[in-house]
């Protein structure tokens, strides 16, 4: 194949969308899936509420540093142009739009579908009397006692308003016929759609709080009520090089989050004016931080419906396949299976279980001298922190880098790292500057007269929980080179080490970053040279501006660029001249996806490579990450024809990203000869 590299200008603004607008694009894909009538009903009331989470969280971090560059005049230079007032605006306009769209599902399919099915959600002023006497009850032996509520007036300051809280701002007379305003936090201990007593019939709870508000304020009229919803920034910066102890440094910062700005403000349509200019002036916010909404706040508390028993209106269950190597004889030598050959491990499909036993056996082993591990989001009651500590029991040496640093995760790691510490394990906090995302575990064993080393390495945290719900690839091995560079990295990690450069392991920020740009530039070489040149990568997102103008380079040499990009892509893909040989697919579906691949073609001699790292700027110069290679024939030909182009051929879950930023879906169903990837690594198998 002839090059026909193009002198273009790959700087231009026109060739890059932007980072903050693409991450709304993806949760306009998560919102289809609610209004997807395709999808379980009871999936798609899920769906809507990782909506209303993921928005949440987007407001928390990507909104909050962006006003905090804005206001501080630190603006950023960004590749697509635009400044920071103008995308303010634009995502101002963005979730206004999508918010629109999530109720108008909520209030004209949800709803209604579930009423057809037998459930419920009414409003408590339609209820008759003998559902609203029990629903009173409740309230006075349940509710009455957990709630607070907080004056304003001369004599006692505006409440503080806490993170993502859901409240009724409620305005009361007083015997003197004086209008007073106060506070009341609807307790997120309690059920947020509370039963009526008949079958599957829910109210909201903050509409049950405000019909009984006069419990609260006894002797006063009450005027009004309404509720609002407040998110905060969320994203601290650690100042680690001033820190003599991470720990608590981390700790004071995480209850610092707890008083940051306001960033938005979530109120309903009734509401009158003056309510939201009290609310506004007080939480000193603009109005264009307001978003006046219809329907139910906090669209996240319907993940409570997901706990009714009705499989008829979730998703056909299925259980994990524990591939045969690991099945029978495992359990008599998990490390005799990982001696003769890798194995590979694509979760949920297959069971996460396989991982938590081999962190077990290699605890009561005998012949094992020493654990190490990395872990970035634990979960609780976790199994693997649990065999952790059963290894110390046995007198193995046991070494763990928890990170302290995984967002919102931070207390749950705190609390870890003491237990961990108490009984024995070395715990490294992460180091000064970087977050450690790698997912890394070295086993050190003894077999007679050799010191051998067995790796585990992976796309995705070691976390039971996460493992069903979430794609991810991991493989164990033995070889000699990659238990070198495990040994080497962990040394670089609990230790100092000025090693920058390992035998097979790609690790960021040492080495990374130069050698993915090898790898692709080597594919560009090939296609000079007419041999046929073909990437596939699968990531969450794509946003580094040097890896997307390689990537455009390799297009205009002639290479077949097939992207799978979950989340945010700012790459535009089609563009004559830049961008014509690239696709680009984002698969939203019943499992998020998670697994990292990096395929080159390579001129026929296919090399492949899985890790912890996206193509974005924090994973290739300021986290730790590991991108291992996956060595045997038959493990490339699974990656390659049994994952890889049954999501490059899925048409039921896919979101095809055009150049003008935007997505189109195939919506051809499996009933209709479409594709659907997740099915296919369910049920396809033989």
């Amino acid at each position: 194949m002839e090059s026909v590299e193009v002198a273009q200008d790959l700087d231009d603004p026109r060739w890059f969308s932007n980072r903050e607008l693409s991450l709304l694009e993806f949760q306009r894909r998560v919102l289809q899936e609610a209004q997807d009538k395709a999808n379980p009903l009871l999936e798609r009331a899920m769906f809507l509420s990782i909506f209303g989470s993921n928005i949440d969280e987007f407001f928390q971090v990507r909104v909050a540093v962006l006003k905090q560059r804005v206001t501080s005049g630190a603006e950023e230079k960004r590749v697509d142009g635009l400044t920071g007032t103008e995308l303010l605006a634009a995502i101002h306009a963005e979730v206004a739009k999508l918010e629109q769209s999530a109720y108008v599902c909520f209030r004209e399919s949800l709803r209604p579908e579930l009423a057809e099915t037998g459930i419920r959600i009414v409003d408590y002023t339609g209820l008759a009397e003998r559902p609203k006497a029990a629903l009173d009850s409740y309230f006075q032996t349940t509710v009455f006692p957990v709630l607070t509520p907080l004056a304003f007036d001369p004599g006692r300051p505006f409440p503080h308003i806490s993170n993502l809280s859901l409240n009724l701002a409620v305005v009361v007379r007083d015997v003197d016929g004086a209008e007073r305003f106060a506070r009341v936090k609807i307790p997120n201990t309690l059920p947020q759609l509370v039963a009526t007593g008949e079958p599957h019939q829910f109210v909201w709870l903050e509409q049950l709080i405000a019909a009984n508000l006069q419990a609260l304020f006894p002797g006063l009229d009450v005027l009004d009520a309404h509720p609002f919803h407040v998110t905060r920034d969320a994203e601290v910066a650690i100042q680690e090089l001033e820190s003599d102890d991470l720990l608590e440094t981390i700790e004071e910062a995480v209850w610092r989050r707890r008083f940051r700005s306001v960033v938005r403000l979530q109120v309903d349509r009734a509401i009158p004016p003056a309510i939201v200019k009290l609310l506004a002036e007080e939480l000193e916010i603009p109005e264009t931080a307001v978003y006046r909404l219809d329907g139910p706040l906090d669209l996240s508390r319907l993940k409570q419906l997901y706990s009714l028993d009705r499989p008829d209106l979730k998703y056909r269950p299925f259980s994990p396949h524990t591939p045969a190597e690991l099945h029978a004889r495992a359990k008599e030598d998990i490390f005799a299976v990982i001696r003769r050959e890798d194995v590979l491990l694509h979760h949920p499909f297959d069971s996460f279980q396989p991982v938590v036993e081999f962190i077990r056996r290699a605890a009561h082993d005998p012949d094992v001298l020493a654990i190490k591990m990395t872990l970035y989001r634990v979960g609780r009651n976790s199994p693997i922190v649990q065999a952790l500590l059963e290894g110390i029991e046995e007198g193995k040496q046991v070494s763990v880098l928890l990170e302290l640093k995984a967002r919102f995760d931070e207390e749950s790691n705190i609390e870890w790292a003491r237990a961990m510490e108490r009984e024995g394990v070395h715990v490294i906090y992460g180091l000064v500057g970087l977050k450690v995302h790698s997912k890394i575990a070295l086993v050190v064993r003894r077999e007679g007269d050799v010191i051998r080393r067995y790796v585990h390495l992976g796309t995705g945290n070691y976390n039971p929980q996460t493992a069903r719900i979430y794609t991810d690839l991991s493989m164990f091995t033995c070889d000699d080179q990659i238990g070198a560079d495990a040994t080497d990295l962990f040394n670089y990690l609990t230790g100092y080490s000025a090693k920058t450069e390992l035998r097979k392991l790609l690790v960021a920020p040492v080495s990374l970053r130069h050698r993915l740009e090898a790898l692709i530039e080597r594919e560009i070489n090939h296609a000079r040279h007419r041999k046929r040149g073909h990437l596939i990568f699968k990531m969450n997102a794509l946003e580094d501006p040097e890896m997307i103008k390689l990537l455009y380079r390799a297009s205009q040499a002639g290479i077949r660029v097939d992207l799978l990009v979950r989340g945010l892509c700012c790459l535009r893909p089609g563009i004559p001249g830049i961008s014509e040989n690239i696709t680009v697919r984002s698969v939203i579906g019943r499992f998020l996806e998670h697994a990292r691949i990096y395929y080159f073609r390579n001129g026929g001699r296919e090399e492949v490579y899985l890790g912890s790292a996206d193509l974005m700027p924090r994973n290739l110069d300021r986290r730790v990450e590991v991108i291992f290679p996956v060595k045997e024939p038959k493990l490339i030909s699974r990656l390659r024809d049994e994952i890889l182009e049954v999501y490059l051929a899925d048409t039921v879950n896919a979101h095809v990203l055009q150049a003008d930023g935007s997505y189109c879906r195939p919506w051809r169903s499996e009933s209709t000869g479409g594709v659907d990837a997740h099915q296919r690594c369910m049920f396809g198998r033989s």
